[in-house]
């Protein structure tokens, strides 16, 4: 008995997990974001720069920075953030040049 129930739980989660992948594939054709909002702009961009080029951890610059627009307006980003953040940079810059 508890291996049908079982089965039938690992059924249910797997057919949940197909329709949620296909509703945010289907809200990436219509343009929507999946996630949260933008905590990052270009001043926080360019002060994450600058503590870069000044070797400061990864750790040390989240704690430097400050979110200044949404419901996080106020709080420090975390430092996949920032790691986030320069590397999207990165990886823009080395597209351009």
């Amino acid at each position: 008995m508890f291996t049908v129930l079982a089965a039938l739980s690992g059924m249910e989660r797997e057919y949940i997990r197909d329709r949620t992948l296909e509703g945010h594939e289907s809200a990436r054709k219509r343009g929507k974001a999946i996630g949260g909002a933008t905590v990052a702009d270009d001043a926080m961009l360019s002060m994450a720069l600058h503590l870069r080029e000044h070797h400061h951890s990864l750790r040390d610059i989240a704690a430097r920075l400050v979110i200044t627009k949404g419901k996080k307006k106020g709080r420090h980003p975390s430092p996949a953030t920032v790691l986030r953040l320069l590397r999207d940079h990165d990886h823009a810059a080395s597209r351009a040049g």
